[in-house]
C-alpha cells in the first residue's frame, strides 16, 4: 500500500505518485495526497495547474499514466468511473429539462436498477435534506441556479457514494447566491460526513469550505495544510502570493542577532524577523500580510517601528485598502476595518506603523 490515508487506516482516498500525460507533456504529477473518511479536501489553484484533470483521473474519466489510486482500500485502475462509487457535480447543474426534479435524483437509482419504492423513498429523504421536499414535480426551469445546483448535489448524492468530487459546482453563481450555497454545502458536508474533494481556484471557498487544502501549481502540489496553515505558514512565493493579500520584498539576509533575522530590502529599508532558523539561503522573499500591519509604534524593542505616507484609498465596504510608502522607500499594501477609524488620505503627514518580527514569513527565494 502506498501513502496512508490522512486518519492512519485504508479509509477514504489515497492518490500515489499520479501522472497523467497528454503526448510527451506531463499534465499533472507526480502527485501524492490522502483524503480522510469525511474529510472535506480542497484541490485549489490557478487555471491550467492540474486540478480538474486530477478529479477526472479520480472519477475514471481519464487514464492514469502511473502511479495509482485507493478508495476504501480498494484499487481503482480499470474499474470503470459508474463502479467507483463516486458522485460528481461539475459547475454547470446539466439537469434532464424533459424531467421532473424528483425523475432527475432519481435517475441514476433507475439505471441502478433501485425498486420504485425504494427509490421514491431515498428520493424524497434527498430533497428533505437539500431543504427543497415541495419541489419534486417541477421542472428545471422553473428552479433558480442555485436550486438547481442543490437538485445536482442530490442526484449524486442520492447515490450513496463512497466519495464526492465537486468540479467548482459555485461558480456560475453570482456572489450573493455563491456564499450562501456556500454555507449550505459546508452544513450538507458535515452532516453526512461525505468524504469530498473539491476542485476552484477561488481561495475564499477553499479557506471557508476546506479541512485542509492542495494547493496546485504548473501540475505539481506546492503545499497541503489546513487553511490556517496554508495562509499562516506557505511554504513558497507561489502560495503566499495565491493566497490572500501579500505583501511580497526582495531581501537579503545581512546578520543575526538576539534570536532575529536582519534584512535589508532592495529599497534600502531594513526589517527584523523572528528567527525560527537560519535561512538556507542569503537572499530572500519576505511576506507580510496586509492586516498585520500596525497603525502606531509596535511594541518598544521590536525594530520594526517605521514612518510611512498614504499613497492611494480603497474603500471595499468591510475593509479598506491603503497603499503606503514606508521611509520614502518601501510600498506596501494596509489593510483596516471599515469600522476602525479612518486614516488620512493620500499626501497627508507622515503615519507611524509597526510590524512585529514574528508577522514577517522569511520564504526562500
Amino acid at each position: 500500500m502506498p501513502v496512508s490515508s490522512a486518519n492512519g487506516g485504508e479509509r477514504g482516498l489515497v492518490v500515489a505518485d499520479l501522472i497523467r500525460r497528454y503526448s510527451d507533456e506531463v499534465a499533472v504529477g507526480p502527485i501524492s495526497f490522502a483524503v480522510a473518511e469525511g474529510e472535506f479536501f480542497s484541490l485549489l489553484g490557478p487555471s491550467g495547474c492540474g486540478k480538474t484533470t486530477t478529479l477526472r483521473c479520480i472519477a475514471g474519466f481519464e487514464t492514469v499514466d502511473a502511479g495509482g489510486i485507493w478508495l476504501e482500500g480498494r484499487r481503482l485502475d480499470g474499474v470503470p468511473a459508474h463502479k467507483r462509487g463516486i458522485g460528481l457535480v461539475f459547475q454547470t447543474p446539466a439537469l434532464f429539462p424533459h424531467l421532473t426534479v424528483a425523475q432527475n435524483v432519481a435517475f441514476g437509482l433507475r439505471t441502478h436498477r433501485v425498486d420504485k419504492g425504494t427509490a421514491a423513498a431515498r428520493v424524497a429523504a434527498m430533497l428533505e435534506l437539500i431543504g427543497l421536499p415541495q419541489y419534486g414535480n417541477r421542472m428545471p426551469s422553473q428552479l433558480s441556479g442555485g436550486q438547481q445546483q442543490r437538485i445536482a448535489l442530490a442526484r449524486s448524492l442520492v447515490l450513496e457514494p463512497h466519495l464526492l468530487l465537486l468540479d467548482e459546482p459555485l461558480s456560475s453563481l453570482d456572489l450573493k447566491l455563491r456564499v450562501q450555497m456556500r454555507e449550505e454545502l459546508r452544513g450538507l458536508q458535515r452532516r453526512l460526513r461525505k468524504t469530498t474533494i473539491f476542485v476552484t481556484h477561488d481561495q475564499t471557498e477553499a479557506l471557508a469550505l476546506s479541512d485542509r487544502i492542495a494547493v496546485l501549481s504548473q501540475g505539481r502540489i506546492e503545499q497541503i495544510g489546513t487553511p490556517a496553515e496554508i495562509y499562516q505558514a506557505p511554504v513558497s512565493r507561489f502560495v503566499a502570493d495565491f493566497i490572500g493579500n501579500s505583501n511580497l520584498i526582495e531581501a537579503e539576509v545581512v546578520g543575526f542577532a538576539e534570536g532575529l533575522v536582519d534584512l535589508a530590502t532592495a529599497s534600502g529599508l531594513h526589517l527584523y524577523a523572528a528567527r525560527a532558523e537560519a535561512p538556507a539561503r542569503k537572499n530572500v522573499t519576505l511576506l507580510i500580510r496586509p492586516e498585520r500591519i500596525r497603525i502606531g509604534v509596535a511594541e518598544a524593542g521590536c525594530g520594526n517601528n517605521l514612518r510611512a505616507s498614504i499613497t492611494d484609498r480603497m474603500y471595499l465596504g468591510e475593509d479598506a485598502q491603503y497603499r503606503i510608502l514606508v521611509e520614502q522607500s518601501q510600498p506596501l499594501l494596509l489593510i483596516r476595518k471599515s469600522g476602525d477609524e479612518e486614516l488620512s488620505s493620500a499626501g497627508a503627514s507622515t503615519l507611524h506603523v509597526g510590524i512585529e518580527p514574528s508577522d514577517i514569513i522569511v520564504l526562500e527565494r
